[in-house]
């Protein structure tokens, strides 16, 4: 493998070198107004790019400062978030379904995609977990649905949320997850219909969910996840973002 580092490096180092000067580019263009854009002056156009052919390093220096700035601000996110998680529970929590202790020693936020396969396996993980150390832990739900490559993960969310307004969050969770390769209009329909819900209710209400699913998503944006899923955890020994497979030994060590 050291073999090939320095190639590695300068390949990297080009790489960042096109992606900077496609970028800087695009800004240059993207700044005027489209009819502006189109008039620009074809020797003022070459200027700027041969400026940043000559100078690369200064627009992939700019770049990384920004990127760390972003970094910054989402580790600033993730700091408030896990304070308000461990001084005022309830307001992260708001409308959200939990499971679990109702006076709770741990707290665990999950953000979830129904569609998501890692996330249905998850669940085979975090299903016993729960009932094993549930007097100790209040599971937390959160939409993170990742609509762009899961088509039906938003109106999978929607389902389940209209669901929980008649109290069956839960059994609509895991017949969701359990069922992955049925998502779809009508078994949305089967399973309100098999859980007995009030199907008239039902369809209404995944009209007016929407604003929480995103609501949802916005709050993983800012905290800078970018799949699916992904743990919270917060309690007296332990506080931060946790694997699903580092899960159980972690709820043993707190105990």
């Amino acid at each position: 493998m050291k073999t090939f580092s320095p190639w590695l490096k300068q390949l990297q180092k080009w790489l960042r070198t096109l992606t900077a000067i496609s970028l800087l580019f695009l800004l240059v263009t993207w700044t005027f107004p489209a009819q502006a854009a189109s008039n620009l002056d074809p020797k003022l156009e070459r200027q700027v790019l041969e400026i940043i052919r000559k100078n690369p390093q200064v627009v992939v220096e700019s770049i990384q400062i920004y990127q760390q700035q972003q970094q910054q601000k989402i580790q600033s996110v993730r700091e408030k978030f896990l304070q308000d998680l461990k001084t005022n529970p309830k307001a992260v929590i708001g409308n959200s379904p939990t499971i679990g202790s109702s006076t709770p020693k741990i707290l665990l936020v999950e953000f979830s995609d129904f569609e998501c396969p890692y996330c249905g396996e998850a669940q085979k993980t975090l299903k016993p977990l729960m009932a094993r150390y549930g007097d100790e832990v209040q599971l937390i739900y959160k939409n993170f649905p990742l609509s762009t490559i899961h088509k039906q993960a938003i109106p999978g969310a929607k389902a389940a949320l209209a669901a929980y307004k008649q109290g069956k969050f839960w059994e609509y969770h895991d017949a969701l997850f359990s069922n992955q390769d049925k998502l779809g209009e009508s078994f949305y329909l089967e399973i309100a219909e098999n859980l007995n819900l009030d199907l008239e209710q039902f369809n209404r209400d995944r009209t007016i969910v929407e604003k929480e699913v995103a609501r949802d998503a916005e709050l993983a944006t800012s905290l800078g996840l970018s799949g699916t899923p992904f743990f919270i955890i917060q309690s007296d020994k332990a506080s931060g973002a946790v694997q699903i497979t580092e899960l159980e030994k972690i709820l043993a060590d707190i105990q």
